[in-house]
């Protein structure tokens, strides 16, 4: 869904297309709290 966005944006130079494209972008891009969650997972050792 982002990559059609995107492309239709490029296309056209819709600034709402734009703005959809930045939303959704959002949405699929876990929030602070899980990232690091992840990352401090990946920093504990393995036994």
């Amino acid at each position: 869904m982002l990559e059609f966005t995107w492309k239709l944006f490029s296309q056209t130079g819709n600034i709402d297309t734009y703005l959809l494209f930045k939303e959704l972008e959002r949405e699929y891009q876990p929030n602070g709290d899980e990232q690091e969650n992840e990352v401090s997972e990946m920093d504990q050792p393995i036994f």
